[in-house]
């Protein structure tokens, strides 16, 4: 996904309990945390802890919260807070909104009591695929070609120098960085928008064809990939936790928001 994602800056956040507070105590509070109580329901959570854990993953650092997706976090932030509250309750009690929204808020207040004792460093970056990419390479015919000639260089070709469709998928990934989209697999939303442009430009019937049409089904595939992505744009996030030291860290932090 890093190509994908290389022309975007990483911010490094600072994440050290005051804007977990802020949510805690702030107006949308109960409102988020019921939304997130009722997707935890649906995922059949089968204790009250257990709904704590979960609705501490489905947070993010615009909440305060670190990524849960790292051990040491996990380890040192918030296991010892469920600790900590688990010992002065019945953490087997009936699970309902009311007692979840009580039980996190007492939870998160140990978690952010704990992010201000060792502030956790995270590098965020975030990325738009707009199809202003693929914008840029179609309307550059050299490079378009270039990069096309280039992906086709080890697609196989029959006695007739035709090539078969099966392998466009294959040559799209290779177009990709040059089209500003990442990788296939890396982002599930565009490989949806990739899977209908296949489907809309009828390019899942495997034939062989000559290199001049197959080049024509790619480029028809990328316009209307940069169609969708013109109308509905999609928006990613990535968020990594960081333990080494960072030479000057004191000028480079910046508080989350």
């Amino acid at each position: 996904m890093a190509a994908g994602l290389k022309r975007d800056p990483i911010v490094i956040l600072r994440i050290d309990g005051e804007d977990l507070s802020e949510f805690i105590n702030g107006p949308s509070y109960e409102a988020e945390m019921v939304s997130i109580f009722q997707q935890i329901v649906s995922d059949d959570a089968i204790s009250l802890q257990d709904c704590i854990v979960n609705a501490f993953e489905k947070l993010t650092v615009d909440h305060g919260v670190p990524p849960c997706s790292d051990s040491w976090v996990i380890s040192n932030i918030i296991e010892p807070a469920l600790q900590s509250w688990s010992d002065d309750n019945d953490v087997e009690k009936l699970v309902s909104q009311e007692t979840f929204l009580e039980a996190f808020k007492k939870v998160a207040e140990r978690v952010a009591k704990n992010l201000k004792e060792k502030p956790v460093i995270v590098a965020h970056s975030e990325s738009t695929f707009d199809g202003s990419g693929i914008k840029r390479l179609l309307s550059n015919k050299f490079e378009l070609d270039k990069s096309l000639n280039i992906a086709l260089n080890n697609v196989p070709k029959d006695r007739n120098s035709k090539m078969s469709k099966e392998y466009l998928r294959a040559v799209l990934e290779v177009v990709a960085p040059s089209a500003g989209l990442p990788p296939i697999g890396a982002v599930e939303q565009i490989d949806k928008v990739v899977a209908d442009a296949f489907d809309m430009v009828n390019a899942n019937h495997w034939k062989m064809v000559k290199e001049d049409e197959f080049k024509k089904l790619l480029t028809e595939i990328l316009g209307s990939i940069m169609l969708q992505l013109e109308g509905n744009p999609i928006s990613i996030s990535s968020n990594s936790v960081v333990h080494e030291p960072l030479a000057s860290s004191s000028s480079l932090l910046q508080p989350s928001s």
